[in-house]
């Protein structure tokens, strides 16, 4: 695959820290304003317009688009984001919980997504993309980067050795704990040379930043009639990871009512799925188990082997079994994207979020899920499929404003 050095706008010395924010699809309205509050070097002012404007105004209109690009350009000429003299590479490590990953960050090319280079697995909702695509365009810049993987590569990693073993452009922790460390690259060439010989990476996530980033280059070159191939908005700004380093975590279920079924009766029509029997530890141990809270206890559910398909990518997903055996059979939950009656919570929160909101009579039911694995995400686009929805949460999130590629 393609990599491309940049001319990085990035924080000034020892600003880094206030100006990374979280992605913009992580947060709410009220979230980011909440987090941004007090502190107008926030990136969240770029990524997430629409804290600086009424709140009852359309988080579509034009308005905000406006108001997004106004910012960016404000970080600029107060020197907050200031722009680098030559086009680079960098790596970017966070640490959490004593675990690292060490990404490589540049531009990759809109036609490596496009012909399926860098792979997918999940489906876009057009109204995402169409927003990203203005955001993009409007600013004229990839102001936040996908998150992508690759198989491991040896040589890569020891190149990375190397880099890290040198002085780093910004080194902070963020409120969240995670410790962020960035170098620049001395020489982008092994690089570019390196990953040549990668022949896909796939979209851990960002999907519809992914989406709108291709989107944004078709439409420019459509627009130029001297389109050489050569320009920037042929290229969008990533983070590459390794997959080994990479941590997933479960993404969680709630119900909001058994479909007319006792706790008890539930559990008995659960039965017929696999082995189920009280637990004190809600969190599942190996694929093809998941625990449910109901009726103010834990219950692992051991799914029978026979009813899982090993050799199907997409059915023998922990969050397939779950929605095919016990959610629409027993609870009568069909689509998951638009039945209300369900929600997801990211793994990061743990179970007590399940307990606490089953507890408080919001919901009826909570499930905790194994995580879905790498091996599993890869192999899901390899096939050319689609995940169900909300069935992998990467941690940690990379930061934005860290890096703002320019088109």
């Amino acid at each position: 695959m393609r990599l491309h050095p940049f001319a990085a706008y990035r924080p000034a010395a020892g600003l880094a820290a206030r100006v990374a924010s979280p992605p913009y699809d992580v947060v709410n309205r009220a979230e980011a304003a909440a987090l941004a509050s007090g502190n107008p070097q926030s990136f969240l002012h770029v990524g997430r317009p629409d804290i600086d404007l009424p709140a009852d105004l359309d988080p579509h209109d034009d308005r905000v688009y406006a108001k997004g690009r106004e910012n960016l350009e404000r970080l600029i000429r107060e020197g907050t984001l200031v722009p680098e003299s030559r086009p680079s590479l960098y790596l970017y490590r966070q640490v959490w919980q004593g675990r690292a990953q060490v990404g490589i960050v540049g531009c990759v090319h809109v036609e490596d997504y496009g012909r399926d280079v860098i792979r997918k697995h999940e489906k876009t909702r057009q109204d995402k993309e169409d927003d990203r695509t203005r955001h993009v365009l409007t600013l004229s810049a990839h102001a936040e980067p996908v998150f992508l993987t690759y198989r491991d590569d040896a040589a890569i990693d020891r190149m990375a050795a190397g880099v890290i073993a040198g002085a780093s452009l910004f080194d902070f922790t963020s409120d969240d704990g995670v410790r962020h460390t960035v170098w620049r690259v001395p020489e982008s060439a092994p690089w570019i040379a390196a990953f040549g010989g990668v022949p896909v990476a796939y979209v851990a996530d960002g999907h519809h930043r992914s989406a709108s980033a291709w989107r944004a280059g078709l439409e420019r070159r459509a627009a130029n009639p001297g389109h050489t191939g050569e320009e920037e908005y042929n290229w969008f700004l990533a983070v590459l990871f390794p997959a080994s380093q990479l941590r997933i975590l479960p993404y969680n279920r709630l119900v909001r009512d058994l479909n007319g079924l006792t706790p008890a009766g539930f559990l008995e029509r659960l039965a017929a799925v696999g082995k189920v029997t009280p637990t004190t530890d809600p969190v599942p141990q190996r694929p093809g188990t998941m625990a449910f809270y109901v009726g103010g206890g834990w219950h692992q559910l051991e799914v029978a082997p026979a009813r899982i398909d090993r050799s199907d990518p997409i059915g023998s997903l922990d969050v397939s079994l779950l929605q095919s055996l016990v959610l629409t059979p027993l609870l009568g939950i069909g689509d998951p994207r638009t039945d209300t009656r369900i929600d997801f919570v990211g793994g990061i929160r743990g179970t007590a979020e399940l307990e606490r909101r089953v507890k408080s009579g919001e919901m009826a039911l909570g499930v905790s899920m194994y995580p879905t694995t790498l091996d599993q995400l890869m192999a899901v686009s390899d096939a050319g499929q689609i995940m169900p929805p909300k069935s992998t949460w990467f941690e940690p999130k990379l930061k934005s404003g860290l890096f703002v590629h320019m088109m």
